[in-house]
C-alpha cells in the first residue's frame, strides 16, 4: 500500500513487502494481491483479494490487521469466522464497509466495530433485479457510493447495478447486457465488461474495461 503527498508526488511504502499474508506494522505487513481500498479518514480499509481478506490500516501507524475473512469461501459470521472469495472493491459508509464479494457474486456488509460480516445482495451468478439475495450479479468489482446508495460495476452482466443501502433493493442504473460500447440513457447504454467505478455530487464514473474508455453518467 503506497502513500503519495499530493503536492509534492513523493511516494513512500505505508504497508506491504513480498506476497503474502502477515499482520503487523507496516513493510512487516503482507497482502497478496491488494485491490480495493477505502478510508474513514483515520483508518484505510483494503480488500486483500488473494487473501479472502479486508484489511485494516491505522493510518497514523501503519498497524495492519485482519477485519474479516480467512480462507476462501463464502460464510457469514465475525471476523475471521466470515470467508470471502475473491473481496475485490471496498466502500466506506459510516459505520459499516460494503464489499464486492467477485466470486461469490455477492454484496457483503461489515460492522466495522464488531466485525460482524452479512451478506446485503446476490445470490447465485446470473442477471436479476430484485431485493437482498433474491437479487444476482456476475462478478461484480468496483463499488462506490453517495451515502444513500451503492453502485456497482456488474462486470460480466456488462450493467451498472444501484443498490439502495436501507432497504437492499437492486435495480440496473445502466446498461442493456449486451457487450457493445453504446452512449445513451439509463439501460440503453452498453458497457463491456464495466469494473470499477467512482462518484462525485453528480455523477458516477466507470471504468468500462474492455472498450478501453472511461465513461460518465
Amino acid at each position: 500500500i503506497r502513500k503519495i503527498v499530493i503536492s509534492t508526488g513523493v511516494v513512500t511504502t505505508l504497508a506491504g513487502s513480498s506476497a503474502g499474508f502477515a499482520n503487523g506494522t507496516g513493510t512487516s505487513a503482507k497482502f497478496h494481491y491488494p485491490r480495493g481500498i477505502t478510508t474513514d479518514g483515520t483508518n484505510l480499509y483494503v480488500a486483500d483479494t488473494s487473501n479472502y481478506r479486508i484489511r485494516k490500516i491505522v493510518i497514523s501507524t501503519g498497524v495492519v490487521t485482519t477485519l474479516a475473512g480467512s480462507s476462501s469461501g463464502y460464510l457469514d459470521g465475525t471476523g475471521t469466522a466470515a470467508k470471502f472469495k475473491y473481496p475485490m472493491g471496498v466502500t466506506n459508509v459510516g459505520d459499516y464497509l460494503y464489499v464486492t464479494d467477485r466470486h461469490n457474486h455477492r454484496i457483503r456488509k461489515i460492522d466495522k466495530s464488531t466485525g460482524v460480516v452479512t451478506t446485503l445482495a446476490g445470490s447465485s451468478a446470473g442477471f436479476n433485479d430484485a431485493t437482498g439475495t433474491s437479487a444476482n450479479f456476475y462478478y461484480p468489482w468496483g463499488i462506490t457510493t453517495d451515502g444513500k446508495n451503492l453502485y456497482v460495476g456488474d462486470g460480466h452482466n456488462h450493467r451498472i447495478r444501484k443498490i439502495v443501502i436501507s432497504t437492499g433493493v437492486v435495480t440496473t442504473f445502466a446498461g442493456s447486457g449486451s457487450a457493445s460500447s453504446g452512449d445513451g440513457v439509463g439501460t440503453e447504454a452498453s458497457f463491456t465488461y464495466p469494473y470499477e467505478v467512482g462518484i462525485d455530487e453528480n455523477n458516477v464514473y466507470v471504468a468500462d474495461y474492455s472498450n478501453h474508455r472511461i465513461r460518465k453518467i
